[in-house]
């Protein structure tokens, strides 16, 4: 497993601006918000004024409010596409919480719909996930490293390294990993 970065202030405020403006652009109040997304009003105030990190589970119920991928939502937040990203400025994102470390590999492009993640979930860690931010979205999971069990609609499976589970994510989801080691993947999504 990589070493874990210091999180991204910068990186978090632009999220949280960016969380503000999606909000905003529908016109919709944070009653409104934290009744489509279930979460507080007092949390996604903190999210949006960058009182707060948001973690993986709170940015995963509001892209589902959203319409948007997790992944489209970073994109937003990134500068403009460049065709080549080395890896030490690839985009990294940390929800300590959760023991979850997500890398964009592929450089940011608003306009391209293909991308790929490099994600880590520490041991005995457990991310879940209330529906899909777009229904029918497709992914292929490959295991580099360590085990992972997750669930997609309901359908369990159990993953060890060299494993690809490729599916169509319709409903809820979780990924956990056992006590005893943790999980290093690439997640395609189309």
């Amino acid at each position: 497993m990589e070493n874990n970065p210091i999180p991204d202030a910068d990186l978090d405020r632009r999220i949280a601006g960016r969380l503000k403006a999606l909000r905003q652009e529908r016109g919709w109040s944070l009653d409104e918000l934290a009744g489509r997304a279930g979460l507080s009003r007092a949390t996604l105030s903190r999210l949006e004024n960058a009182e707060v990190s948001p973690t993986a589970s709170a940015l995963g119920k509001l892209c589902g409010a959203y319409g948007l991928t997790m992944s489209r939502l970073m994109l937003m937040v990134e500068d403009d596409f460049v065709p080549l990203v080395p890896q030490q400025a690839q985009a990294v994102w940390v929800d300590g919480s959760a023991g979850f470390r997500r890398r964009s590999v592929s450089p940011p492009a608003q306009r391209l719909a293909g991308e790929v993640l490099a994600c880590e979930l520490a041991a005995g860690a457990r991310i879940a996930y209330d529906s899909s931010p777009r229904p029918g979205l497709e992914h292929h999971l490959l295991m580099l490293e360590g085990e992972l069990a997750i669930t997609v609609d309901g359908q369990a499976h159990g993953l060890s390294q060299g494993d690809c589970l490729r599916y169509q994510l319709f409903g809820a989801s979780e990924f956990s990993t056992p006590p005893h080691c943790g999980a290093r993947y690439l997640l395609f999504i189309v």
